[in-house]
């Protein structure tokens, strides 16, 4: 039976400590030229023994749950295992101690590996030119979606193409993307078998459209097998097609958005190179486009010349800047160490294993519940809870039974066209062991009486809590808190 640490834990913040450290001359009345009421009188943090500091994050961490624990199977999120050594070479102190200001000179080490990191990128995705700047996936949308408007306002038809064409199984940040950047998304509807069907798709590209934009394997961890048909439709009418990478681990090393007719690419590094993306961030999304694009990409790209390395501003049609510097370093640096220890081959062998156990999975759920679309997966899959009858418990109490037995839930309640869905990827990282005792759990989960099964969970630190409450009134900060209780 599985039981989480249980500690009465105050926040750091409550923590009586005692002071245990000075600083050299610090009573020494010392001129400053900050105004009065700039200056802080005290700060709310206090100074802790070592050792009351290591045992609160402990207790902490035993109260959570990590990927050293267990798999997390989450839909969309692709969380895989992060290997330790890309833990160790991001902390090598030659990455570590660099500065964003440095001359180009002092870290030629830096730039050679982002140069190499962005021609593996391209090489993976079949495009000609890249930028690893932006910050994250949502913000490698908006990137993206930047420079089809920067194209087609350097053509001079951005007045009539103002829509961006999405599936009902897109990504939510899909269509907030193409309104943030100007464009009005456009809904395609998907067929019995998840895919975008092709004469239904027809009717929505016009020469109103800016872009088509997917994800391929879709949100349904189906293969969209008219992908080439529908980008050279769209193509015909004048559109780009923007491939959403989320899913490029359910393709890896088989294929590519290059080979499937797209001009833009955005990648999550976090996802389909095992970086690490908890506590929402830090990630990067860098973007790839085809060669006559290239001149939009946000400024500096990465150049190799004259046996150096340079980040070159030179862009003539840039969107300008998307991040400070160039992104997030030590994330590029992970994933680089982990595109160089897999090889090629490598990598190809780890999407083969994540469309298995995603297809092993499904197989063994769909005894229990409906798995909607066409029948093989690659790297995920779609459950419904939903039947005629009421037999089957809702999605967010199947999810907390597998939390009360030590199993991370999937995501729930996504894509929107499946009711009650439970979303499972289980990655390359998960082993036939673990896949089967969350299949065996969430048997359980159907299994368990509706009065016992809506009391969990009850064993975690936190139990079952109003879910209306904590979104109407969230208190996702100390400050919050202490603002709510004063209140009250």
């Amino acid at each position: 039976m599985y039981h989480q640490a249980v500690y009465d834990e105050p926040l750091i913040f409550e923590i009586a400590g005692r002071r245990t450290v000075r600083l050299p001359h610090e009573k020494e009345n010392f001129k400053i030229n900050i105004p009065e009421k700039m200056r802080r009188k005290s700060l709310n943090i206090g100074d802790r023994e070592e050792f009351e500091v290591v045992r609160h994050f402990t207790r902490l961490s035993q109260m959570n749950f990590g990927v050293d624990l267990g798999f997390y199977p989450l839909g969309s999120c692709t969380m895989k295992y992060n290997p330790r050594i890309n833990e160790e070479i991001a902390s090598y102190s030659g990455f570590r101690e660099i500065h964003p200001l440095q001359d180009e000179d002092d870290v030629q080490g830096a730039l050679k590996l982002m140069y190499e990191l962005g021609e593996d990128l391209k090489k993976i995705t079949g495009m000609d030119a890249i930028t690893l700047q932006p910050l994250a996936g949502s913000q490698g949308e908006f990137t993206g979606l930047s420079i089809v408007r920067a194209y087609f306002e350097n053509r001079g038809e951005l007045d009539q193409r103002k829509e961006v064409v999405v599936p009902d199984s897109a990504h939510g940040s899909n269509p907030a993307s193409a309104n943030m950047a100007g464009f009005k998304a456009i809904e395609i509807k998907s067929n019995k078998d998840g895919k975008v069907d092709f004469e239904e798709f027809k009717k929505y590209i016009t020469k109103n459209t800016a872009a088509f934009m997917i994800t391929n394997p879709n949100t349904l961890g189906i293969f969209e097998d008219n992908i080439k048909q529908m980008a050279d439709y769209a193509h015909e009418m004048g559109a780009l097609v923007y491939y959403d990478g989320a899913n490029l681990n359910g393709i890896m090393g088989k294929t590519s958005p290059g080979k499937m007719g797209f001009d833009i690419v955005h990648l999550n590094l976090h996802k389909t190179f095992s970086t690490p993306h908890g506590g929402g961030g830090p990630g990067a999304g860098p973007v790839a486009v085809k060669e006559y694009l290239k001149d939009f990409l946000p400024v500096p790209i990465l150049t190799y010349e004259g046996g150096k390395y340079h980040l070159d501003y030179n862009v003539p049609k840039t969107i300008g800047k998307v991040a400070n510097f160039y992104g997030n370093f030590s994330i590029l640096v992970r994933a680089w160490a982990y595109i160089k220890l897999h090889g090629e081959e490598g990598l190809k062998e780890a999407c083969e294993r994540a469309v298995l156990n995603s297809n092993y999975m499904s197989f063994k759920i769909s005894k229990l519940m409906p798995v909607p679309g066409f029948k093989i997966k690659k790297h995920e899959f779609v459950a419904s809870s939903h039947d005629e009858d009421g037999r089957l418990p809702k999605a967010s109490d199947i999810a907390k039974h597998l939390i009360d037995n030590g199993v991370h839930a999937p995501t729930i309640y996504f894509p929107l066209i499946v009711p009650e869905a439970l979303m499972i990827e289980p990655t390359e990282s998960a082993t036939k062991e673990e896949m089967d005792r969350f299949i065996k759990i969430l048997e359980d989960a159907i299994n368990t009486p509706k009065e016992q099964l809506e009391k969990e969970p009850t064993n975690l630190k936190v139990g079952r809590i109003d879910d209306v409450d904590a979104s109407r009134n969230p208190r996702p900060t100390y400050r919050v808190l202490l603002k709510t209780n004063s209140k009250n």
